[in-house]
């Protein structure tokens, strides 16, 4: 819930609860949070998105995957959700409990929308950082049921403490939309511990070139002096602040260069991209020569944790100090 805070002289005396709504369609929601928001909302819970539903399908919104192996499953609501809510997240768990490793596999391809013969175990294994990629049958051993809506009833609360009572992992996640002088907010907590850096703090950020999807993402980065997304997840941009140390990271190689947050969001309708303008902060790879990099085990070893290298805006994000540490490790390396 979001409060307004009045004060009368130097204290604050009241405060006002102010009105929130849903997402004018469910299906916003769900984008949001699959295409979007996912670097964003669970910063610090690590889960990799392989699927989303399709249109008149018996499916639920959102899967994903945990370090685990263990499959995660959203249903949203865009307004209020109720009990039957917790009724349909467990048919659809019921269906999902029977996914073998090669209709995951089949799902993630999918979701890419790629031609690509994607292996699964690679990509988790890349994703989570893994020594060694799991056993496939590792995969889908349990299942885990997350509800989203913009608040939950007695009904709701009750059905999701029973379930719970019975062993099933089962939470409820609340959203909220303010309207404030016109513009919209989205308010959301993360579970466990809602980890979120404060975005209005100076930060350092490891953003991936796309090398996946693009291997020319990288020069369009180092080429124009510009940290871009592009597509549909083009909109995290939008987390960079001015001042912030973007931190270019080439699948395969590591940290490339890192340079400084100038300026606004830019669009780049040639490219389907937005972007900002870089300072850099280091030297810069270049098509003719070999591209060197601070590679992920040495990220690790210099900073004393790891990353979660499959989204693009690779948490967690490093405060002040810690962006000087890793900005002086990748100037030894790339000298």
């Amino acid at each position: 819930m979001l409060y307004k805070l009045n004060k009368s002289s130097t204290v604050f005396d009241s405060i006002d609860p102010l009105p929130f709504t849903g997402l004018p369609l469910e299906k916003e929601l769900e984008d949001l949070l699959a295409q979007n928001l996912f670097d964003v909302l669970f910063e610090g819970a690590k889960l990799m998105p392989v699927f989303q539903e399709r249109k008149w399908q018996p499916e639920a919104d959102i899967y994903a995957l945990n370090e685990q192996g263990d499959l995660v499953i959203f249903e949203l609501k865009r307004d209020l959700a109720g009990g039957g809510a917790v009724h349909q997240a467990l048919r659809y768990c019921e269906q999902a409990a029977r996914f073998s490793y090669e209709k995951l596999e089949s799902l993630l391809q999918t979701y890419r929308a790629t031609d690509q013969k994607l292996n699964l175990q690679e990509e988790h294994r890349a994703g989570f950082d893994l020594e060694h990629p799991l056993d496939r049958s590792s995969f889908n051993r349990q299942q885990h049921l997350v509800i989203v809506g913009s608040a939950g009833d007695a009904e709701l609360i009750r059905n999701v403490d029973y379930w719970k009572s019975k062993g099933i992992s089962i939470s409820f996640i609340p959203y909220r939309v303010y309207e404030i002088q016109g513009e919209k907010y989205f308010e959301f907590f993360a579970p466990p511990y809602d980890q979120h850096s404060n975005p209005a703090d100076l930060k350092g950020v490891i953003f991936d070139t796309n090398l996946s999807y693009d291997e020319d993402g990288i020069w369009y980065m180092c080429e124009n002096a510009r940290v871009a997304a592009f597509g549909q997840i083009q909109g995290i941009v939008h987390s960079f602040n001015k001042g912030d140390i973007a931190f270019i990271y080439h699948k395969g190689t590591g940290i490339v260069a890192a340079g400084e947050v100038k300026g606004e969001v830019k669009e780049d309708d040639t490219a389907d991209a937005l972007y900002r303008d870089l300072k850099w902060l280091t030297p810069t790879p270049t098509r003719e020569g070999i591209i060197k990099g601070l590679s992920a085990s040495e990220i690790k070893s210099v900073m004393g944790f790891n990353f979660w290298w499959a989204k693009t805006m690779k948490p967690p994000f490093l405060n002040k100090e810690e962006s000087a540490i890793l900005l002086e490790a990748v100037r030894s390396k790339l000298k």
